[in-house]
């Protein structure tokens, strides 16, 4: 009977340790951006996920109608972008992508908009982006950001941002949110990467 229960026990724990690896490694390692994708970014340019130059990238999610923690996180980055800048590391070896989720609505016009409203997006290292409805899938489901319309204009979405190396490879989850996406945490981590 004691076997039994070694060897339950011994079983149990190498299933928890696989699917912790599972959701916490290896799902992280095949988040990737699609190759071949192109989006338009919110000043009308062509932005290619194969052209992208090496970089530290910070990825959002977003639409500009949400009404909590969407802006709120993109704010918080604006306050990064200034302490990035003051490092002298954003644009040149840091950049930021926010993507909308609700490109129907979230016209180049209302990216702009958006961008203004936080005094983000004006200067080189920050590109809001829109694609196709397929296309915004596609790359939501790269990383596993889940959404969907909620029926009254909103939507019901993932609370994550995700951290990529220079090799565009996912190092770190954030939240969303002022209370989950803590700038300076994520401010230390990006400098980790640069250094």
């Amino acid at each position: 009977m004691k076997k039994l229960y070694v060897i339950f026990c011994t079983l149990l724990v190498i299933g928890i340790s696989t699917g912790i690896y599972y959701f916490s490694e290896y799902r992280q390692s095949k988040m990737e951006f699609p190759k071949e994708m192109v989006m338009t970014t919110h000043t009308g340019s062509t932005f290619s996920f194969e052209e992208m130059a090496p970089k530290v990238r910070l990825l959002e999610f977003i639409y500009t109608a949400c009404p909590d923690i969407c802006p709120t996180t993109t704010f918080q980055m604006k306050k990064l972008q200034t302490q990035l800048t003051a490092a002298k590391v954003f644009d040149t070896q840091v950049e930021f992508l926010t993507v909308t989720i609700d490109p129907t609505v979230d016209t180049e016009q209302t990216l702009n908009d958006y961008a203004a409203n936080f005094d983000a997006g004006q200067t080189a290292g920050w590109e809001f982006l829109r694609g196709s409805v397929k296309d915004t899938q596609k790359l939501a489901d790269q990383f596993n950001f889940q959404y969907r319309e909620s029926g009254n204009g909103d939507f019901v979405h993932t609370s994550a941002t995700y951290l990529l190396d220079k090799n565009n490879r996912v190092i770190k989850v954030f939240g969303m949110g002022e209370d989950s996406f803590d700038k300076d945490k994520v401010y230390a981590r990006i400098m980790k990467e640069v250094k």
